[in-house]
């Protein structure tokens, strides 16, 4: 079989003609100043090394060559073979805390945002595994299912937010399990479930979900935002703007703090690995190292047909019509015999 893998390069042809017009009227223009400069008798005296057909001979390598070279641009390819290509990874969750206590500044510009900078960073990271993403506060639901389009999930990452939670508080628990039943019908040997919060779980039922988690061999690896040390809520209005600092029904100022030890727990205990935030991020690349060491399961199959690329043969014609070009002599020798000095 025969095709043109950039057929679209062939439109370049026009080249051929435009050139060889181009051409003829050079020379036409130059005859005619020529003979504006001298009479007939004198030009041809004058031109008489000349050689016209080494000139029309260099003009036909000339345009022969572009002609290869187009060619040779298009990719001709003839010659094809079936192969096989198979797409492996792992099926990774995201579960992003969108509780109001990570609108917190204690990490630049905040929090959420902080980690949403991170998520981006893990999905840009990933190669061949499908990524999803569940949001959680008090109540949890899955954003993005699983998926191979990464510019997809990074578009739903952008959406999250602690407005569209209705329920607000921590439940680790319940985003644990929303991501479990996300993973229901994918291979239990290639799941892995992402937890980025601060660790305060305001439900108490995160023990339960880790038990479930490693009885259905879902790995979990656990990232802790924030400060250790308590630190103030901003209040934020409708635009987005602190007011002040959230405060409870006895008007002290709510503080919140990273929970690390809820989180190291969720980790070990599913064989996976507590990573703190940091400013520079780097935790996060370590994490997209440690979800590339590990095996994963085929996602598709399909079989394609490869073609030769043919475009070399085209290319060292080319070449070798410009080489023989430049060796074509466009002069001639004349042999005049001796008139006389004054004729």
């Amino acid at each position: 079989m025969f095709r043109f893998a950039e057929s679209e390069m062939l439109f370049a042809y026009v080249l051929v003609p435009a050139c060889m017009a181009l051409a003829w009227w050079a020379h036409t223009r130059k005859q005619r100043d020529m003979e504006r400069l001298a009479d007939r008798h004198l030009l041809e005296r004058l031109t008489a090394t000349v050689s016209r057909r080494g000139q029309l001979a260099k003009t036909i390598l000339l345009l022969s060559a572009i002609g290869l070279l187009v060619t040779a641009l298009a990719r001709p390819q003839f010659g094809s073979r079936i192969e096989t290509v198979r797409r492996e990874g792992r099926d990774v969750l995201i579960a992003l805390d969108l509780s109001a206590s990570m609108v917190a500044e204690d990490m630049a510009p905040n929090r959420l945002e902080k980690a949403k900078f991170a998520i981006a960073d893990l999905i840009d990271r990933l190669d061949g595994d499908r990524v999803g993403l569940v949001g959680f506060a008090g109540d949890a639901f899955v954003q993005s299912p699983l998926t191979l389009d990464y510019g997809a999930a990074r578009l739903f990452l952008n959406a999250m937010d602690p407005e569209i939670m209705s329920v607000q508080g921590t439940n680790l628990g319940l985003a644990v399990s929303v991501a479990l039943d996300a993973f229901a019908s994918t291979d239990r040997r290639h799941r892995v479930l992402v937890v980025i919060t601060d660790g305060e779980d305001h439900e108490g039922e995160v023990d339960d979900a880790i038990e479930r988690a490693a009885d259905e061999g879902v790995v979990i690896y656990t990232v802790g935002i924030g400060s250790t040390d308590g630190v103030p809520i901003p209040d934020l209005d409708a635009a987005g703007r602190a007011q002040g600092f959230k405060r409870d029904d006895a008007g002290s100022v709510v503080t919140t703090r990273l929970d690390e030890a809820t989180l190291r727990s969720m980790a070990t205990r599913t064989g996976g690995v507590y990573y703190r935030a940091s400013a520079g991020g780097t935790e996060l690349a370590l994490l997209a190292e440690e979800l590339a060491g590990g095996d994963g399961q085929e996602f598709e199959s399909e079989q394609v047909t490869l073609f030769d690329e043919q475009y070399q043969l085209f290319l060292g014609l080319a070449l070798a019509l410009l080489m023989a070009e430049v060796l074509v002599p466009d002069r001639r020798r004349v042999h005049a015999g001796w008139t006389g000095r004054f004729r």
